[in-house]
């Protein structure tokens, strides 16, 4: 395993899923902006590359919305990531950056929204000081039971 995959795997196995769904849309926009960049290159074979790399990120996305729970915010991110990998298509039959560039645009709110709710999340995770150790407000925590684990609250239904 290279160092960069230990590193990711890394981040992976302590992520939250909401975190893990941020990285995913990273890897999205990051491959897509590669797209972009090769076609600009004339790198027929990165640009492929990076396109599918992309649409497999989104398609993994599609295939795990959970359609029951999500209500309308998963039919709408259906219909949505079916149209950017329909879109898609036409970086690899154009040699065209446009429909990347497209699906960097319709990507970047979800990436922001899904980075804010792992960051109140990674927030409800702060770790709870041992029993009768000062707190980070300079309280003592009560020596009446074991510590809460700070597990977040917030469900993603979303994604599995």
């Amino acid at each position: 395993m290279t160092p960069a995959m230990a590193y990711l795997s890394q981040q992976l196995a302590g992520a939250s899923p909401a975190r893990r769904v941020a990285m995913l849309y990273d890897r999205a926009i990051g491959a897509l902006r590669d797209a972009v960049q090769a076609i600009e290159a004339g790198d027929i074979q990165r640009r492929w590359n990076a396109n599918r790399q992309a649409g497999e990120i989104i398609e993994a996305l599609w295939v795990t919305l959970d359609m029951e729970r999500g209500g309308e915010i998963a039919a709408n991110l259906d219909r949505l990531y079916g149209f950017m990998l329909n879109h898609l298509m036409g970086v690899d039959l154009r040699n065209d950056p446009k429909p990347a560039q497209d699906v960097i645009d319709l990507l970047e709110p979800l990436r922001r929204s899904w980075h804010e709710l792992a960051a109140r999340e990674d927030g409800a995770r702060a770790p709870t000081p041992p029993e009768g150790r000062p707190a980070a407000d300079g309280n003592r925590t009560s020596d009446q039971g074991p510590a809460t684990s700070g597990a977040p609250t917030t469900k993603i239904t979303l994604s599995a």
